[in-house]
Protein backbone atom coordinates (compact mmCIF):
# COMPACT_ATOMS: atom_id res chain seq x y z
CA UNK A 1 0.00 0.00 0.00
CA UNK A 2 3.11 2.81 0.82
CA UNK A 3 4.45 2.01 -2.02
CA UNK A 4 1.64 2.01 -4.43
CA UNK A 5 0.39 5.44 -2.57
CA UNK A 6 4.16 6.79 -3.40
CA UNK A 7 4.20 5.90 -6.99
CA UNK A 8 0.46 7.61 -7.39
CA UNK A 9 1.78 10.60 -5.24
CA UNK A 10 5.35 11.45 -7.14
CA UNK A 11 5.16 9.40 -10.50
CA UNK A 12 7.43 6.76 -9.96
CA UNK A 13 7.25 3.91 -12.24
CA UNK A 14 8.11 -0.24 -11.59
CA UNK A 15 11.91 0.64 -14.06
CA UNK A 16 12.50 2.92 -11.08
CA UNK A 17 12.22 0.21 -8.54
CA UNK A 18 13.91 -1.86 -10.97
CA UNK A 19 16.98 0.82 -10.93
CA UNK A 20 17.38 -0.31 -7.31
CA UNK A 21 17.40 -4.10 -7.99
CA UNK A 22 19.80 -3.61 -10.79
CA UNK A 23 22.33 -1.49 -8.98
CA UNK A 24 22.03 -3.40 -5.94
CA UNK A 25 22.74 -6.81 -7.93
CA UNK A 26 25.74 -5.14 -9.90
CA UNK A 27 27.14 -4.97 -6.09
CA UNK A 28 26.80 -8.77 -5.47
CA UNK A 29 27.90 -10.03 -8.76
CA UNK A 30 31.35 -9.79 -8.19
CA UNK A 31 30.71 -10.55 -4.31
CA UNK A 32 31.68 -14.29 -3.79
CA UNK A 33 29.66 -13.93 -0.38
CA UNK A 34 26.53 -12.94 -1.88
CA UNK A 35 23.36 -15.62 -2.86
CA UNK A 36 23.65 -13.53 -6.41
CA UNK A 37 27.30 -13.99 -6.84
CA UNK A 38 27.79 -14.08 -10.86
CA UNK A 39 24.38 -13.28 -11.54
CA UNK A 40 23.60 -10.22 -13.31
CA UNK A 41 19.61 -9.00 -13.29
CA UNK A 42 18.55 -7.35 -16.24
CA UNK A 43 16.02 -4.53 -16.86
CA UNK A 44 14.08 -7.31 -18.80
CA UNK A 45 14.42 -9.67 -15.83
CA UNK A 46 13.13 -7.61 -13.25
CA UNK A 47 10.03 -6.04 -15.62
CA UNK A 48 9.05 -9.69 -16.75
CA UNK A 49 9.46 -11.24 -12.95
CA UNK A 50 6.02 -12.18 -11.79
CA UNK A 51 4.08 -10.34 -9.32
CA UNK A 52 4.93 -10.60 -5.83
CA UNK A 53 2.25 -7.93 -4.38
CA UNK A 54 1.68 -4.97 -6.90
CA UNK A 55 3.31 -2.78 -7.69
CA UNK A 56 6.32 -5.15 -6.05
CA UNK A 57 7.68 -7.57 -8.28
CA UNK A 58 10.02 -10.61 -7.05
CA UNK A 59 13.11 -8.27 -7.78
CA UNK A 60 12.04 -6.15 -5.72
CA UNK A 61 12.01 -8.25 -2.56
CA UNK A 62 14.49 -9.34 -0.04
CA UNK A 63 15.52 -12.99 0.06
CA UNK A 64 14.52 -15.43 3.11
CA UNK A 65 18.13 -16.10 4.15
CA UNK A 66 19.66 -18.38 7.37
CA UNK A 67 23.24 -16.89 8.32
CA UNK A 68 24.57 -14.66 11.17
CA UNK A 69 27.27 -11.40 11.65
CA UNK A 70 29.15 -10.42 14.58
CA UNK A 71 30.29 -7.15 15.39
CA UNK A 72 32.51 -5.71 18.16
CA UNK A 73 32.08 -2.43 19.44
CA UNK A 74 34.07 -1.02 22.15
CA UNK A 75 35.30 2.68 22.88
CA UNK A 76 37.25 4.52 20.55
CA UNK A 77 40.90 4.43 23.11
CA UNK A 78 39.67 0.26 23.27
CA UNK A 79 39.98 0.38 19.34
CA UNK A 80 43.08 2.11 19.21
CA UNK A 81 44.87 -1.20 20.08
CA UNK A 82 43.19 -4.05 17.82
CA UNK A 83 43.95 -5.80 15.14
CA UNK A 84 41.61 -3.81 12.53
CA UNK A 85 41.16 -0.52 11.69
CA UNK A 86 38.13 0.53 13.50
CA UNK A 87 35.04 2.45 12.35
CA UNK A 88 33.91 5.41 14.39
CA UNK A 89 30.62 5.88 15.48
CA UNK A 90 29.73 9.59 14.47
CA UNK A 91 25.89 9.47 15.31
CA UNK A 92 23.33 7.00 16.06
CA UNK A 93 19.65 7.10 16.49
CA UNK A 94 16.40 5.63 17.07
CA UNK A 95 12.89 7.09 16.84
CA UNK A 96 9.21 6.54 15.90
CA UNK A 97 6.87 8.28 14.04
CA UNK A 98 3.30 9.60 15.10
CA UNK A 99 0.72 6.79 14.84
CA UNK A 100 3.68 4.11 14.49
CA UNK A 101 2.40 0.78 14.04
CA UNK A 102 4.22 -2.47 12.98
CA UNK A 103 4.42 -2.65 9.61
CA UNK A 104 0.34 -1.35 9.41
CA UNK A 105 0.77 2.59 10.00
CA UNK A 106 -2.24 2.97 7.36
CA UNK A 107 -3.68 5.82 9.34
CA UNK A 108 -1.27 8.67 9.16
CA UNK A 109 -2.10 11.47 6.78
CA UNK A 110 0.28 10.30 4.39
CA UNK A 111 2.04 7.10 3.76
CA UNK A 112 4.31 7.64 0.73
CA UNK A 113 7.23 9.07 3.29
CA UNK A 114 8.88 8.08 6.49
CA UNK A 115 8.50 10.55 9.63
CA UNK A 116 10.53 8.11 11.91
CA UNK A 117 13.23 7.97 9.58
CA UNK A 118 12.88 11.58 9.12
CA UNK A 119 13.47 11.97 12.99
CA UNK A 120 16.24 9.69 12.84
CA UNK A 121 18.42 11.39 10.24
CA UNK A 122 17.75 14.86 12.19
CA UNK A 123 19.29 13.41 14.89
CA UNK A 124 22.41 11.33 13.23
CA UNK A 125 23.34 14.47 11.91
CA UNK A 126 22.90 16.70 14.54
CA UNK A 127 25.41 14.38 17.06
CA UNK A 128 27.87 13.85 13.65
CA UNK A 129 27.61 17.70 12.67
CA UNK A 130 27.71 15.95 9.25
CA UNK A 131 24.82 16.68 6.42
CA UNK A 132 23.48 14.80 3.18
CA UNK A 133 26.31 16.27 1.07
CA UNK A 134 29.39 14.59 3.53
CA UNK A 135 27.91 11.33 3.10
CA UNK A 136 30.24 9.00 0.73
CA UNK A 137 28.72 5.69 0.72
CA UNK A 138 25.36 4.22 2.16
CA UNK A 139 24.06 0.62 3.42
CA UNK A 140 20.37 1.52 2.96
CA UNK A 141 18.02 -0.81 4.34
CA UNK A 142 16.46 -2.86 1.37
CA UNK A 143 13.95 -5.27 1.91
CA UNK A 144 12.23 -3.61 -0.97
CA UNK A 145 13.06 -1.43 -3.25
CA UNK A 146 10.73 0.86 -2.89
CA UNK A 147 11.62 1.62 0.52
CA UNK A 148 15.27 2.44 -0.60
CA UNK A 149 14.11 5.74 -2.10
CA UNK A 150 11.53 6.70 0.69
CA UNK A 151 14.68 6.72 2.65
CA UNK A 152 17.29 8.83 0.22
CA UNK A 153 14.70 11.39 0.46
CA UNK A 154 14.33 11.06 4.67
CA UNK A 155 18.12 11.65 4.74
CA UNK A 156 17.92 14.72 2.62
CA UNK A 157 19.99 13.51 -0.58
CA UNK A 158 17.11 15.12 -2.61
CA UNK A 159 13.25 16.45 -1.86
CA UNK A 160 10.45 14.28 -1.39
CA UNK A 161 9.23 12.35 -4.01
CA UNK A 162 12.33 13.23 -6.01
CA UNK A 163 14.35 9.80 -5.60
CA UNK A 164 13.72 8.39 -8.66
CA UNK A 165 15.33 11.55 -10.57
CA UNK A 166 18.57 11.14 -7.88
CA UNK A 167 18.76 7.74 -8.68
CA UNK A 168 19.29 8.09 -12.22
CA UNK A 169 22.37 7.84 -13.99
CA UNK A 170 24.10 4.53 -12.12
CA UNK A 171 24.23 7.37 -8.63
CA UNK A 172 24.04 4.21 -6.20
CA UNK A 173 26.71 1.82 -8.42
CA UNK A 174 30.04 1.88 -7.11
CA UNK A 175 31.11 5.03 -9.28
CA UNK A 176 28.28 7.22 -8.82
CA UNK A 177 27.25 10.27 -6.20
CA UNK A 178 26.35 7.38 -3.45
CA UNK A 179 27.36 3.82 -3.37
CA UNK A 180 24.76 1.96 -1.91
CA UNK A 181 24.53 -1.32 -0.95
CA UNK A 182 28.02 -2.15 -2.12
CA UNK A 183 27.78 -6.04 -0.70
CA UNK A 184 24.66 -6.70 -2.62
CA UNK A 185 21.96 -5.60 -0.05
CA UNK A 186 19.35 -7.39 1.53
CA UNK A 187 18.16 -8.27 -2.39
CA UNK A 188 21.10 -9.45 -3.72
CA UNK A 189 23.33 -10.45 -0.66
CA UNK A 190 21.38 -11.87 2.21
CA UNK A 191 18.67 -10.69 4.17
CA UNK A 192 20.08 -11.37 7.65
CA UNK A 193 18.12 -8.17 8.82
CA UNK A 194 20.34 -5.62 8.10
CA UNK A 195 23.87 -6.96 10.40
CA UNK A 196 24.90 -8.24 7.33
CA UNK A 197 24.71 -4.30 6.21
CA UNK A 198 26.28 -2.87 9.17
CA UNK A 199 29.54 -5.31 8.50
CA UNK A 200 29.54 -3.63 5.44
CA UNK A 201 29.47 -0.47 6.19
CA UNK A 202 32.56 -1.89 8.68
CA UNK A 203 34.28 -2.42 5.65
CA UNK A 204 33.64 0.63 3.34
CA UNK A 205 35.25 2.55 6.92
CA UNK A 206 38.29 0.44 6.34
CA UNK A 207 38.42 -0.10 2.49
CA UNK A 208 38.16 -3.18 2.55
CA UNK A 209 34.62 -3.60 0.59
CA UNK A 210 34.74 -5.98 -2.73
CA UNK A 211 32.50 -3.09 -4.49
CA UNK A 212 35.26 -0.47 -2.68
CA UNK A 213 34.47 3.51 -3.52
CA UNK A 214 37.13 5.94 -3.67
CA UNK A 215 36.27 7.71 -1.12
CA UNK A 216 34.86 6.59 2.01
CA UNK A 217 35.22 9.21 4.72
CA UNK A 218 31.59 8.78 6.23
CA UNK A 219 29.50 5.93 5.54
CA UNK A 220 25.81 5.71 6.79
CA UNK A 221 23.84 2.65 7.72
CA UNK A 222 20.18 2.25 8.39
CA UNK A 223 17.48 -0.07 9.51
CA UNK A 224 14.37 -1.37 9.07
CA UNK A 225 11.13 0.56 8.00
CA UNK A 226 7.81 0.46 8.39
CA UNK A 227 8.41 -0.02 12.20
CA UNK A 228 10.52 2.08 14.71
CA UNK A 229 13.67 2.91 12.91
CA UNK A 230 17.33 3.48 13.60
CA UNK A 231 20.44 4.54 11.71
CA UNK A 232 23.96 5.58 12.04
CA UNK A 233 26.51 6.91 10.51
CA UNK A 234 29.88 5.70 10.31
CA UNK A 235 33.64 7.55 10.04
CA UNK A 236 37.29 7.45 9.83
CA UNK A 237 39.72 7.73 13.28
Amino acid sequence: MFTQRYMHDYGAASTDLAEVAIATREHAVTNPAAFFYQRPLTMEDHQTARWIAEPLRLYDCCQETDGACAAIVTSVERAKDLKQKPAIIRGAAQAAGADQESMTSFYRPSISYLPEMDLVAKQVYAQSGLGPKDLDAAVIYDAFTSIVLWQIESFGLCGRGEAKDFIKGGTLRRNGRLPTNTHGGQLSEAYIHGMNGVNEGVRLIRGTSVNQPKKNDHVLVTAGVGVPTSAMILGKE
